[in-house]
């Protein structure tokens, strides 16, 4: 990749400020532009799967089936140039069946370990509510440490890592509310919702979705995107800024059963700085928090809806004076 060169430098040469913009901003919207001939109508949340990717975040989306959920996460695996692997989630399905499992070898006269699904850039955990808790929690480890535990050996997973699950609406026939330890786990929750008129009508004319797929090419590969995950970690938030994230934590805290704990602050600052990036910049304002924070908080706080609720907090915490 051609990107390649430049994002080496940026990380050992702080002096050329303008050439991270650039770089930045060029690469991103070469990522989001690619994705977006194929997700149609959805651009914002084309950036926020991107945002929450850059910070180094897992991803649920949640939908009724046939929205698109399956093809964004391709597509981004794609667009990224990373190893994808989709694993459909089943009320019969195993840990082993994600995780791997040792076998022993007659010939060796010991056990061999066969590497799962999870042993990849990109897991796509489809519909992964309507497997059992049991198998839900062989992501924990997964999804935290980016490794794998198995007969008290432990197999690191490739780097970049992480999760893309999609799961229908809770009131669906067959499905398995994810516990309040595997919700943290993902950094952000979206959904994509019905598309608009003109969107649909292109897809109607085969002018996106799965119809060109298949045409789409890598415009990055995964040592430039953790090049990006380390640029976006270095965005500049200033003290007032994070006197701001701090308040709004804290309201939570005071008016939710559960309030936001210290893993979610650093995940909606984290996210704040990719949106940042995103956007072209190299240091974070007032906005970029209130945009990331109702996909940050809603599933954390157990909400049927995050919109309203992010509101609330919003509404109540006052924006510090520039």
């Amino acid at each position: 990749m051609n990107h390649l060169t430049d994002c080496d430098s940026i990380l050992v040469n702080n002096h050329q400020t303008n050439k991270i913009k650039n770089i930045m901003k060029n690469l991103t919207n070469q990522i989001l532009a690619a994705v977006n001939e194929v997700v149609l109508g959805k651009e914002a949340q084309v950036k926020l799967a991107l945002a929450c990717i850059l910070a180094r975040g897992h991803l649920l989306i949640e939908d009724q089936p046939g929205m698109g959920k399956t093809t964004l996460a391709h597509t981004l695996a794609t667009v990224l140039g990373l190893k994808y692997q989709r694993v459909q989630f089943t009320s019969d399905l195993l840990p082993a069946d994600i995780l791997g499992v040792s076998v022993y070898d007659r010939n060796s006269a010991s056990f061999k370990f066969h590497h799962g699904a999870v042993f990849t850039n990109v897991l796509l955990a489809d519909e992964i509510n309507r497997a059992t808790p049991k198998t839900q929690s062989a992501l924990l480890e997964v999804m935290e440490e980016a490794q794998v535990t198995i007969d008290g050996n432990t197999y690191p997973l490739p780097q970049p890592f992480f999760v893309i699950a999609t799961q229908n609406p809770v009131q669906h026939i067959g499905t398995f509310p994810l516990p309040e330890s595997q919700l943290d786990r993902f950094l952000m929750r979206i959904s994509l919702g019905y598309p608009d008129h003109a969107s649909e009508r292109a897809l109607l004319k085969n002018l996106g979705g799965r119809a060109i797929a298949g045409q789409i090419k890598a415009v990055c590969d995964a040592r430039t995107l953790i090049g990006l995950q380390h640029v976006a970690s270095k965005i500049h938030v200033s003290d007032d800024l994070l006197d701001y994230l701090q308040a709004l934590v804290e309201y939570t805290r005071g008016h939710f059963a559960t309030g936001l704990s210290p893993r979610s602050s650093l995940g909606l600052l984290q996210c704040a700085r990719a949106w940042a990036m995103c956007e072209g910049r190299d240091f974070v304002i007032p906005e970029d928090i209130k945009t990331v924070l109702p996909s940050v908080v809603g599933h954390r706080l157990q909400a049927s809806g995050n919109t309203h609720v992010a509101q609330q907090i919003l509404d109540s915490v006052a924006i510090p004076k520039r």
